[in-house]
């Protein structure tokens, strides 16, 4: 090659690099345009979503534009609505026209509606749990509206809080302190009492919900009150309480504190209050109401004989019934005649069965005398004790109530006690209560196999191909199922001396041990509950879930976050279980609710700790574990 050409070659590869690296440098044309678009159409979809819509006059507001809207408001009318709602699509023409009215209004007033369905953030947020629901936003506080779904209330609500001096009410629910509760509690006939924690969730919760209650019962007449009291400024209340855990409400009757068990919203409470109210025992005026409970009755009969109301041991008698009404029908009478047919005296607790449950193994009644230095307690744990016939019959009504001692000896079959049946039903039963005389420590019941069918199946015995199947139900959950065989009191006594022996098996439904168990997570069955969670050397965190279960679903990444940060520990265990599908071993897990979450420490498997925060986020998960961690780890060290 000629060196003339050699030097050109050099010359224009140079060039071609120097071209390369120049358009490298320079941003492409068509990229930049690319980005901008790109940028547009965020800032686009931004516009989009908060951006309001109108539909027939009404604004529809969603989680993403809410806040925007409503910050330079000072009143909006809002309706939480489900699409599926036949109430809500009802009242949409009334609601339009409402819309209408208002726009008019000077100054205009917005009306707006969410479906509570798709926008879920906001429903939570303003604790919506019925359609339509109805809120007045006043300066971004929430109203409740409690009136009729009609054009003129509303409106005239409406107007009545967009007022520029309008405040809200004052609390109906009374404040109390060290300084006032006495006074205010000694003298009420009846009070409900809530102690609570200003940062717990369940209270905040049922703040609304009671504040709602209170205005319900205080136009009854005479007024039943609700109070309150801040057990973490009031520490001696709560304690003189026995205040452990929040919200905690009590019943106090001139003075006398008792458990509230009821609901835990506003219509549960006023007719629980409303019930409580009222005297705990029914007088019965005549013989023949005596005579029909035992022909007709299905529960055992308490009846207090007294000589008048004056008598010191019939005001014994009511304080006795007030702590057992919500489980037992109290009876009293001032009848001469009916103590005669009961044949005992005044001042006497008689406690007895219906004619269908009475044998020749038992008592046909129980008396205790009661006299004015008879302990309240002593009336109860004698009502308590005398509650069941040798052979009962257990109902799902019943069950929770009546049933929870254990062993319980059960005999399924086809249980009636009408007219038709009832000798067949008895004919079983006499057979079982041959066996239970001999086991006085045991309680014994029959019951119906439709009744009690998923137990049935879960015992294995739903395929049995017997007309009469028996199981044992004991301590800490474990069941027991008699081998399908012909029915007698002979094959009942040999199951149950088998098991007071401790020969038998105990039955428990489990899904198939998974083969590989090496997750985050470790998955718990039925079989495999006492190997895991129940293991003395190792902390375990265990959620009992239901596939179903919406909550459950929306806890799994979290969980499944969790079990990988703990995965090192060879102390720790994160472990889940369908509670559905599995038998939980031990009764001191108790599940009434999904997901439910417990910490069992190792040494300690009896006293697991129930995961109360309404917060299952990975932060809260964490800190409830290196709380409760029996070996604490390198992050809590350093903490």
């Amino acid at each position: 090659m000629r060196p003339g050409k050699a030097c050109l070659l050099v010359l224009l590869l140079a060039l071609a690099q120097l071209l390369a690296v120049a358009s490298a440098g320079e941003p492409d044309e068509d990229s930049n345009k690319e980005d901008a678009i790109e940028e547009e159409d965020e800032e686009e979809d931004e516009e989009d979503d908060l951006e309001v819509k109108e539909e027939n006059g009404v604004l529809v507001l969603s989680d993403a534009n809410f806040d925007n809207f409503v910050a330079d408001k000072d009143t909006v009318l809002l309706e939480f609505y489900a699409p599926w709602c036949g109430h809500c699509k009802q009242f949409a023409p009334e609601y339009e026209k409402i819309a209408s009215t208002l726009k008019e209004n000077d100054p205009p007033i917005p009306v707006a509606k969410i479906d509570a369905t798709s926008e879920s953030a906001l429903a939570s947020r303003f604790d919506v749990s019925g359609y339509p629901t109805i809120k007045i936003l006043k300066k971004g506080q929430a109203v409740d509206y409690e009136g009729s779904r009609t054009q003129e209330e509303i409106i005239a609500k409406v107007k009545e809080i967009s007022q520029p001096n309008w405040t809200p009410p004052p609390e109906v629910t009374l404040v109390l302190t060290k300084d006032n509760f006495d006074e205010v509690v000694n003298d009420a006939d009846i009070i409900l009492v809530e102690f609570y924690a200003p940062w717990c969730g369940h209270c905040k919760k049922l703040a609304p919900e009671y504040e709602k209650a209170a205005k319900e019962l205080s136009k009854r007449s005479p007024p039943i009150p609700l109070a309150k009291v801040d057990a973490t400024a009031e520490t001696e209340l709560a304690k003189r309480f026995d205040v452990s855990g929040y919200p905690t409400l009590k019943i106090f009757r001139k003075g006398k504190p008792f458990d509230y068990n009821g609901p835990r919203e506003k219509y549960g409470i006023v007719d629980y209050m409303i019930e409580q109210s009222g005297p705990p025992s029914k007088e019965i005026l005549a013989l023949k109401q005596v005579q029909e409970f035992l022909k007709d009755g299905d529960d055992v009969i308490v009846i207090g004989v007294f000589k008048a109301e004056s008598d010191p041991a019939y005001q014994l008698y009511q304080d006795a019934a007030n702590n057992l009404r919500e489980d037992y029908k109290f009876h009293h009478t001032f009848s001469t005649e009916i103590a005669k047919f009961l044949k005992v005296s005044p001042g006497k607790l008689v406690v007895m069965q219906p004619e269908k449950f009475q044998s020749k193994h038992e008592p046909s009644s129980n008396m205790m005398d009661i006299q004015s230095s008879t302990e309240g307690s002593a009336i109860k744990d004698y009502v308590l004790k005398h509650t069941l016939p040798l052979v009962g019959h257990r109902k799902p009504s019943n069950d929770a109530k009546r049933y929870t001692r254990r062993p319980l000896v059960v005999v399924y079959y086809s249980v009636d006690f009408s007219f038709d049946y009832r000798a067949a039903t008895q004919f079983w039963r006499s057979k079982v209560l041959e066996v239970a005389k001999e086991f006085p420590e045991y309680t014994f019941a029959v019951a119906d196999e439709d009744d009690f069918a998923t137990e049935v199946k879960d015992l294995g015995l739903s395929e049995s191909g017997e007309d009469v199947n028996a199981a044992i139900l004991d301590e800490g959950g474990r069941k027991f199922a008699m081998e399908p065989e012909e029915f007698d009191s002979d094959t009942l006594r040999e199951f149950v001396t088998a098991f007071k022996k401790g020969k038998l098996k105990p039955v428990i439904k489990s899904q198939p041990v998974p083969k590989n168990n090496k997750g985050p997570v470790k998955v718990v069955v039925g079989k495999t509950f006492d190997s895991i969670v129940m293991d003395p050397k190792k902390d375990v965190l265990i959620e009992f879930y239901a596939p179903w279960c919406g909550h459950c679903k929306q806890l799994e990444p979290v969980y499944t976050a969790l079990g990988k940060k703990y995965k090192s520990r060879k102390d720790l265990v994160i472990a889940k279980m369908d509670a559905t599908a599995n038998d939980v071993t031990s009764d001191r897990y108790k599940v009434e609710g999904f997901p439910t979450i417990y910490f069992a420490p190792s040494g300690d498997k009896k006293n697991p700790i129930k995961f109360e925060d309404g917060n299952r986020d990975l932060e809260h998960l964490s800190k409830f574990i290196e709380e409760h961690a029996t070996k604490p780890s390198r992050t809590r060290e350093e903490l």
